[in-house]
């Protein structure tokens, strides 16, 4: 959005509403200090397909009427696969930002996403090198940008970002679905973060869906949670904390912004790199695991380089590719 006000090219937001509490939606527009969506569909939670198919009506309507001239979609979420699908089904040029980047887990609801959107897309924009040669081998080309994400990270002010926690702790994040969704992984990660719990400070900023499964399956957490937190104050929980764990995509990749080690509750990521360059380990749901992990990953360094994910000017090189297009 930045980007597009400095060439000065028209746009404007649809907000799916797949993200809908506060603390999950709102609160990022409001501290971001960017303007509300000029179209919000309210989708809120549902199935997979139902979820998608109240996307692809709103979405196809809003086009319809506002006719643009491309529909940029980003990542790979069911608002990522409505916004491409109806978009290229009414001939219109389709950008996907976030292209290439693959986990090979079919089992992800995330990964079919990603795959289909860049599938129908018209133009890629990859984040990464290794997005950028995934993307070539099932022969569509991209453009490598970088990730917005770390442009993200640079245009915040060091100020913006408080933290209210003592030192030191774990910030830890449980999200995904083939975590939340499977009762044995849940109960099995829920176990490690207990025993952890025990001599070491975690802060949770526990999602609204994890926290009703928990309740559901009767799982307990021995340690207090926090409620979501916004933009900033996320970043400075990364930046003030000695180790992260997470399922989450975007934090693996912000945990190395801030040279932090990544324990990874998952069997596969989709940012190898990560895993490649000794930052990353994958723990998956094995509480013997998990726990084996977090005793050495205390004591391993994470050496920063930018250059994984670009220069800090993806989103200018998007814009610039848009506005030649």
């Amino acid at each position: 959005m930045r980007a597009f006000r400095e060439l000065g090219i028209p746009y404007a937001v649809l907000h799916t509403g797949q993200h809908y509490d506060y603390a999950m939606s709102d609160l990022h527009f409001t501290s971001l200090g960017l303007e509300d969506p000029q179209f919000h569909l309210g989708i809120g939670s549902d199935s997979h397909a139902r979820q998608t198919a109240r996307m692809l009506g709103g979405i196809e309507e809003v086009l319809l009427r506002e006719c643009p001239s491309f529909v940029v979609v980003y990542g790979d979420t069911n608002s990522t696969l409505a916004g491409a699908l109806a978009a290229v089904k009414l001939g219109i040029p389709v950008g996907h930002v976030e292209a290439g980047v693959r986990s090979f887990d079919r089992r992800m609801p995330e990964e079919i996403n990603r795959v289909v959107a860049d599938h129908v897309s018209d133009h890629h924009f990859c984040p990464t090198a290794n997005a950028l040669s995934l993307l070539g081998r099932e022969g569509i080309e991209g453009i490598l940008t970088g990730d917005v994400m770390y442009d993200a990270l640079l245009q915040t002010r060091r100020e913006e970002m408080t933290h209210p926690y003592a030192l030191p702790f774990v910030l830890v994040t449980i999200h995904r679905a083939e975590n939340t969704d499977d009762v044995n992984r849940l109960t099995q990660i829920v176990g490690a973060l207990n025993v952890i719990s025990r001599t070491t400070k975690i802060v949770l900023p526990l999602h609204p869906r994890t926290k009703g499964l928990l309740e559901k399956n009767g799982i307990q957490l021995e340690f207090s949670t926090i409620e979501p937190v916004g933009y900033f104050d996320m970043l400075s929980l990364l930046e003030h904390c000695e180790l992260v764990m997470t399922d989450s995509g975007g934090l693996q990749k912000e945990a190395y912004f801030f040279s932090k080690y990544c324990l990874t509750l998952r069997d596969q990521t989709e940012w190898v790199e990560l895993v490649d360059a000794g930052v990353n380990s994958l723990v998956g749901a094995d509480s013997s695991k998990i726990l084996l992990e977090f005793e050495t990953a205390k004591q391993k360094p994470v050496t920063h380089s930018a250059q994984l994910y670009g220069d800090g000017a993806a989103a200018q090189k998007i814009a610039q590719k848009l506005s030649s297009f």
